[in-house]
């Protein structure tokens, strides 16, 4: 578990994340979007095609499926596993999906860029899960294949 002083805005050793990203299996990503222009679709598209299980989560009752996968209304409607919890919804929803994850006993509570919770954070330390706030897993997961070209001209 980390320490509860970390800045989770911005000091997450690189260790951290890769350790998440490759022990996670299954993710319900809240706030999933059917419409390809939203980032959350981008983001449930590239997590889906490198072999993470989705769990598409949107409370409108129309939408039944995203890329052909089930969509959920609910992570409490969710009848599996849950290994990770990743919210694409505004900050002020935050605290309240940690409530969420730690009920259906998520291990980890993933906030999206711009989503962020201190108390939220604590809560969900508290219970035992690993928190990662105001970061993009699909960036994250790709980082370490990053190498600058300081070598070229511009």
């Amino acid at each position: 578990m980390p320490d509860a002083d970390v800045n989770h805005i911005y000091d997450y050793d690189p260790k951290y994340l890769a350790d998440i990203l490759s022990s996670v299996k299954t993710i319900a990503l809240v706030g999933a979007s059917a419409d390809k222009t939203k980032f959350s679709y981008g983001v449930l598209r590239v997590l889906h095609e490198t072999g993470y299980t989705m769990l598409p989560v949107n409370p409108n009752p129309k939408l039944k499926e995203i890329r052909g996968i089930k969509v959920y209304h609910s992570l409490e409607e969710i009848d599996q596993e849950v290994d990770m919890v990743e919210v694409f919804r505004p900050k002020e929803e935050f605290y309240g999906f940690a409530e969420k994850a730690i009920a259906i006993g998520a291990k980890v509570l993933w906030g999206q860029i711009n989503v962020y919770d201190d108390k939220a954070a604590k809560l969900a330390e508290k219970a035992g899960l690993k928190v990662v706030m105001n970061r993009c897993p699909k960036i994250e997961l790709f980082r370490p294949f990053w190498k600058p070209r300081l070598d070229l001209e511009i």
